[in-house]
């Protein structure tokens, strides 16, 4: 009995440390934006064509885009890194045509686009 007892104030006084930290480190976590790199303002968006076929079959969801800006704006590569299939390449088509704000050097923006 005395082996549980002992493990059982253990387990508290871990606890106890673990609690606050977890706070902290999500507080931490929370405060800092989802990607640093890139965050360029968006000058012109296409809306994305949304697929007769995806729309039959009531496919919805968020595509995750990556897009590849050049200095001027203009974007010279994308790549889907998740969402339905279906979706991804008329995501692709419409961030193609976006125009971003200048910058001094290319950059990686990553956007998210919703179909409902």
């Amino acid at each position: 009995m005395t082996l549980f007892a002992g493990t059982k104030t253990v387990v508290r006084s871990i606890a106890s440390l673990l609690v606050p930290a977890t706070l902290v480190a999500l507080a931490v976590v929370l405060a800092v934006p989802a990607h640093a790199a890139g965050n360029r303002e968006v000058r012109a968006r296409i809306a994305p064509v949304y697929p007769e076929l995806a729309k039959r079959m009531k496919i919805s969801g968020a595509v995750k885009v990556e897009a590849v800006v050049d200095a001027d704006g203009k974007v010279t590569a994308v790549k889907s890194l998740s969402g339905n299939r279906m979706l991804e390449a008329a995501a692709e088509d419409a961030v193609k045509k976006w125009k971003f704000e200048t910058a001094s050097a290319t950059s990686t923006e990553e956007v998210n686009i919703n179909f409902e």
